[in-house]
């Protein structure tokens, strides 16, 4: 196998798209960039086709770098001990380098000593589609001495770059239709990068990667068909309640323990997001039903079925994925459900150390009277029992403050929350 081929290869595929396209500014981009002045490991962990390889080169662009990807049918087969090899190739193209990717790592088995080794003198990006990356050889050899950051699809504001709109605090008409037509897009279409490149006849493609690469294959799943059930049932099912046990009637799966281990394999993936419902007993919080959401609103369209009534739905799963966008950005918070025994319920609950710092529901509300007294109510009780009275409702297109019995309530678009940085 000849390793310079592939690394020359791959590097020219990375500048022709460099070339052809223009690459916006990723949220985390600065950060990440400080985190490599000196020798160390930066892992760039995300869903398959979030950017990772994109957002490597560009934390690259301009230095002495060398660069491979793993997720090549070419590499098929390459072991930790062919690793040194590539460092050779590295060498010989590009003489000595001060940073090396290592894309989609996760695919070479034992490879945490070589990057174990090369962080000593080398500023070490590696990127992988698994959130348990870390949790091997790696994790032991640098206890303390790697960051790993969360890349998601396109935010919001994201995709506002993409498309070239400039936001601002004051909108004319003409401004506010055009951003209220680029919201249904985005979540129509969701964030993922090549979806704007190809079409959203892609995403059918990229999900099936997801779960047969980065589930089927690496965890050798035998029951296929019914992790693919499974998978398809929570990603078209999002912002609802499930319990394990109840999912293993329905698709008839045995063990309740395997539908848990399956469950935890697409959160792994990033296909998923799992929310506990908050309870002050963490007995109670464990055996509760959870909540699961999408990592991406256009895969789950993609499989699923959209529709005028599903809306709601989906802006309640864009506001999940922001909030853990936002819980990797540093912003150190929990979040939550919250339901009682008479069915009230809370979208989310934003948990700070200790204490509760914001109760959130989500509705496709554009006037006061569209707003469900249920889901108010559900608010004013939660508020009471969680002790917080920071409460705000995210609607579709209705703004401002009003006192419902003793608390006050605020309402804010969606649009305008999604383009806020501190919200806290």
């Amino acid at each position: 196998m000849d390793f310079k081929v592939i690394v020359k290869e791959q590097l020219k595929e990375l500048e022709e798209i460099d070339r052809q396209e223009t690459f916006i500014l990723r949220e985390f981009e600065k950060d990440a960039s400080k985190f490599l002045r000196y020798p160390n490991i930066l892992a760039v962990l995300g869903v398959r086709r979030c950017g990772k390889s994109i957002f490597s080169y560009m934390l690259t662009k301009g230095h002495d770098f060398g660069y491979i990807n793993f997720d090549d049918e070419r590499l098929i087969g390459v072991s930790a001990g062919d690793l040194n090899r590539v460092l050779e190739a590295f060498y010989e193209l590009y003489g000595d380098v001060e940073y090396i990717v290592l894309d989609e790592i996760q695919n070479i088995k034992n490879w945490e000593l070589f990057a174990n080794r090369l962080r000593r003198t080398k500023k070490v990006i590696i990127t992988g589609s698994n959130s348990k990356l870390l949790t091997g050889e790696l994790a032991t050899h640098l206890t303390g001495r790697y960051i790993d950051i969360q890349l998601f699809p396109f935010s919001f504001r994201e995709f506002l770059s993409l498309k070239r709109f400039t936001s601002s605090k004051v909108y004319t008409t003409k401004e506010k239709a055009k951003l209220f037509g680029l919201l249904n897009e985005y979540l129509k279409l969701g964030g993922l990068p090549e979806v704007y490149k190809f079409g959203k006849g892609i995403l059918p493609r990229i999900y099936d990667d997801i779960i047969t690469k980065d589930i089927v294959l690496r965890y050798r799943i035998r029951k296929r068909e019914e992790l693919r059930k499974l998978a398809r049932y929570l990603v078209t099912n999002f912002a609802g309640e499930i319990s394990y046990s109840k999912l293993s009637r329905i698709l008839g799966i045995k063990h309740v323990s395997t539908v848990s281990n399956w469950i935890s394999y697409l959160e792994q993936a990033f296909l998923i997001i799992k929310l506990e419902r908050f309870d002050f007993k963490l007995k109670q919080q464990f055996v509760a039903p959870k909540k699961v959401y999408a990592i991406d609103s256009g895969i789950a369209n993609s499989i699923g079925f959209s529709s005028s009534e599903n809306t709601g739905r989906i802006m309640e799963n864009t506001v999940a994925v922001e909030l853990q966008r936002q819980c990797g950005s540093g912003r150190i918070f929990e979040v939550y459900y919250w339901k009682d025994h008479q069915q009230n319920e809370v979208d989310f609950v934003l948990k700070d150390g200790p204490k509760v710092k914001q109760l959130v529901q989500v509705t496709y509300a554009t006037e006061r009277h569209e707003v469900n007294e249920r889901e108010t109510k559900s608010l004013l009780k939660a508020s009471k029992e969680l002790r917080c009275n920071n409460l705000l409702v995210i609607t579709w297109d209705l703004s401002g403050k009003e006192k419902i019995g003793e608390k006050e309530v605020t309402f804010i678009p969606l649009w305008t929350w999604l383009l806020q940085i501190d919200r806290l």
